[in-house]
């Protein structure tokens, strides 16, 4: 499959140089300078992976990433000259999949691509996946549906938007009901690699209890576990 990344940086040095890495590994590119130009080329292109920069003119990344949220689910990696944690929660929380910080080396930036979009593949398989025995791909506790073969999800008969790694995530829990998942199995099982720091996966828990729980304050399924890490409650 030919991936088409979306480029999103108003320093054109930096954009059109990520272009030429992203060209090298042979994908299709198409650069926007700002948010606004960004959702413009995302109505005009298929997109199936975007590059953000937080910092930008006319609409910024964390606006950008808001608002094509609302209508996607491809992974969206965020670009800051800045370090601090805070820049990073604030993009993993508006629903980005990972975060660089400049500068980078483009070899790093081009190995995220790539992690990214194999997770994004596998995604978009289970999505158009084999219809069979859809009864041992469904996975129901209390008012939440999960469902492996539609890669949806329903809390109470409403359909719920999940970003691909939120739906791994709550997969991994709602198959183990009752079973308590540290923070680093949890990234382990889901990232497929080593876990190098486990601070994503409590900005995806938090997410993940904004969409299924009345009051994510006293959650009633995605519990936690102090100290040990986190679980599904069985009804």
């Amino acid at each position: 499959m030919g991936y088409r990344i979306l480029v999103v940086e108003d320093d054109r040095e930096i954009r059109d140089g990520i272009g030429i890495y992203l060209k090298n590994q042979g994908y299709e590119v198409v650069k926007a300078a700002n948010g606004e130009e960004g959702l413009t080329a995302l109505r005009e292109n298929e997109i199936h992976l975007a590059i953000v920069d937080i910092m930008m003119p006319v609409m910024d990344g964390v606006t950008m990433t808001m608002k094509l949220r609302e209508s996607y689910d491809f992974p969206v990696i965020m670009l800051s000259a800045k370090s601090e944690d805070i820049d990073k929660i604030t993009g993993l929380n508006i629903g980005a999949d990972d975060y660089v910080t400049k500068p980078f080396a483009p070899m790093e930036l081009i190995a995220r691509v790539n992690s990214q979009l194999r997770r994004y593949a596998k995604y978009l398989a289970l999505a158009g996946g084999q219809p069979a025995q859809p009864e041992e791909h469904v996975y129901a506790i209390g008012g939440l549906e999960l469902n492996e073969d539609t890669v949806s999800l329903t809390v109470d008969g409403r359909p719920v938007r999940l970003t691909p790694l939120e739906f791994k995530i709550l997969a991994l829990l709602m198959k183990n009901p009752g079973r308590v998942f540290s923070a680093e199995e949890i990234y382990e099982r889901v990232w497929n690699e080593k876990a190098i720091t486990t601070d994503t996966i409590m900005v995806h828990i938090r997410n993940i209890r904004e969409k299924i729980e009345i009051n994510p304050r006293e959650p009633k399924y995605l519990k936690v576990v102090w100290g040990i890490g986190y679980k599904i409650d069985q009804e």
